[in-house]
């Protein structure tokens, strides 16, 4: 059975190949920013119509495949954050993030033809240390432009460790992707070996 990821995000793959999947990666023509304009509900159905939103655009191109979706969302104290558009915006989130708990909400799915077949939502709560604007802008330099494409401004698998003080939640919900229950499905699919 084919496994397309409908994403360009490095980690999602690599989670992937790291886990043993042949996968191939596409990145879905979706306007998340309108997506998240015309939503009304609560964060965790977001995450879910994101990553739904990606893996329908692929699967409507792939009859027959299983197309993984996957999305974030990022909130704290009410507030939803996006992914910073510079390496300005990135120290300015960091900057409000500080010494604050946030939640990451992340959502999977697979979709099959015109239909979504499974999903998971779940969620994680990270309490940042209160970082100096020395310590952002040396973090930054370090990271580079890589952390542009991650909502937090963070990878949690390098530097982005040290900006935390607590964290509560899976592992692999905070790279983006609920990994353990997405390879219980595709199990129980007979997509790969039980």
């Amino acid at each position: 059975m084919r496994l397309i990821l409908a994403s360009g995000s490095p980690a999602r793959q690599a989670m992937l190949r790291q886990a043993g999947l042949i996968c191939r990666a596409v990145k879905p023509d979706v306007d998340e920013s309108a997506v998240k304009r015309g939503f009304v509900g609560e964060v965790p159905a977001l995450a879910l119509t994101l990553a739904a939103a990606k893996a329908m655009r692929v699967a409507q191109d792939e009859p027959g495949a299983l197309v993984i979706g996957a999305d974030q969302v990022l909130v704290c104290e009410g507030e939803i954050f996006a992914k910073p558009g510079d390496m300005a915006d990135a120290a300015a989130q960091l900057r409000r993030l500080r010494g604050r708990t946030h939640t990451l909400v992340t959502a999977v799915c697979v979709c099959q033809g015109a239909g979504m077949v499974w999903s998971d939502v779940a969620q994680a709560r990270l309490s940042m240390r209160a970082i100096s604007d020395e310590f952002i802008a040396g973090y930054l330099r370090a990271e580079g432009e890589a952390v542009l494409g991650c909502v937090g401004v963070y990878r949690l698998e390098g530097l982005g460790a040290q900006l935390f003080s607590a964290i509560e939640g899976d592992f692999f919900t905070i790279l983006g992707l609920n990994l353990l229950p997405l390879l219980g499905f595709l199990r129980e699919a007979g997509a790969i070996r039980a």
